[in-house]
């Protein structure tokens, strides 16, 4: 639309934190009323998905995790109006590889370089390192959402063409976003994750009562063994996240992601910035032994989810990761009446744990049309092929079978 002026930027220090949150956003906007902020940008609220706001970008450009020699280079997407507002954004990379992405087009790239072609670099509108689902073509509320989110994946795809780059990926979005955007010719992926529900639970134990007596049995078990030789579990957050606690737990990050990746994706200065810019949206599950730290999980809070994250620990006991990761996820949304827990990717084995399987959504731009082609019967039969596991898995669960039949 001649009224919406799309543009490019490297860093988010070009754009005011308020106006990237007011798109970020979006229609759930929540303003402090104490808020006193310029008049171009008259309101900033919390961002219900923490990992899309300014603070947690910025954060991960400022300690240096994306940028440089990392493969994640900046190209934030911004919409405006023609007098320089901002009305629209998406968290935008030009990537060299398509490693700490969780949807994996490795074969994608092999078949095409094989052929002839180059599939690096190429667009991702994605959080770094963070398989959440949330927005991604962001929109201020207003008249013009719509056409905002439209203009944002119409500009997608032109930059992809008019750059010779492979393709523009967009990563974890919401089932809207990729619904509108198979509308406008992506190519459309799901996969799968397990995310735990709290069916209005008061306590731990009332949702072990809705599980099957063996499953209930197990889990007592794990928790009752990963505490056994003397840890206990702290819940740290605000100003609990002292610089020594994060030495602690990035001590733990190092150990799990040189095992896992080989080169762990965050810097220990990107650490230290969360802890400055929102606190309070970060929750530690600590383990101590011995009066010292042992084992810990990083977890960020929404507006009603619990976003599980990175795990590490130094000193490795049965079920401790089971207990840090999982069942103080589900004792902390609980006693904080949050709606779910969201515990990352993969991992079937959470299914015994109450954490039951959801549908993720990617959308995908691929310019040359051979490609395209190759990728878009793939795709038909990787749907089809996640929709019956999803519902294999579903009747697998661990809930007791007459509370299921009641409902």
């Amino acid at each position: 639309m001649t009224d919406i002026r799309i543009r490019l930027i490297q860093s988010l220090k070009e754009v005011p934190a308020a106006a990237w949150n007011a798109c970020a956003a979006g229609p759930t906007l929540k303003v402090p009323p104490e808020d006193n902020l310029s008049p171009q940008y008259p309101t900033r609220g919390q961002v219900d998905n923490p990992f899309i706001s300014y603070e947690f970008l910025s954060s991960l450009e400022q300690s240096h995790s994306v940028g440089g020699r990392t493969g994640w280079q900046s190209r934030h997407l911004l919409a405006e109006t023609l007098d320089g507002r901002l009305i629209g954004a998406a968290p935008c990379y030009v990537k060299a590889h398509s490693r700490g992405e969780y949807v994996f087009d490795h074969g994608w790239a092999d078949a095409y370089e094989r052929a002839g072609g180059s599939y690096y670099p190429k667009l991702q509108v994605a959080v770094p390192f963070t398989p959440v689902t949330g927005p991604r073509l962001l929109a201020a509320p207003g008249p013009l959402a719509e056409a905002v989110s439209g203009a944002l994946a119409d500009a997608l795809a032109k930059i992809t063409k008019d750059n010779d780059l492979s393709s523009a990926n967009i990563t974890f979005l919401t089932e809207t976003e990729w619904t509108a955007l198979g509308e406008r010719g992506f190519l459309q992926r799901t996969d799968q994750q397990f995310h735990w529900e709290n069916e209005g639970y008061a306590t731990f134990d009332d949702f072990l009562a809705r599980l099957a007596s063996r499953k209930r049995k197990t889990i007592k078990r794990e928790r009752k063994d990963a505490l056994s030789p003397g840890i206990d579990v702290h819940w740290l957050t605000g100003s609990d996240l002292t610089e020594s606690v994060w030495d602690a737990f990035f001590a733990f990050y190092i150990d799990t992601g040189s095992r896992k990746w080989g080169s762990p994706y965050l810097t220990r200065e990107f650490f230290s910035l969360i802890g400055e810019t929102m606190a309070d949206r970060v929750l530690l599950v600590m383990a101590k032994r011995n009066g010292r730290y042992i084992a810990g999980a990083i977890n960020f809070i929404g507006h009603d989810t619990l976003f599980g994250r990175n795990w590490g620990a130094i000193e490795h006991h049965p079920f401790l990761h089971f207990e840090v990761c999982y069942y103080q996820a589900i004792d902390y949304a609980i006693q904080n009446k949050l709606q779910r827990v969201e515990a990352g990717a993969q991992g079937e084995h959470k299914l015994a744990r109450g954490y039951m399987p959801h549908t993720t959504y990617s959308a995908h731009f691929i310019a040359h049309p051979g490609l395209r082609r190759a990728i878009a019967d793939y795709l038909e039969r990787e749907r089809a092929y996640v929709e019956a596991a999803g519902e294999e898995l579903a009747a697998a669960a661990p809930f007791r079978k007459d509370l299921v039949e009641q409902e």
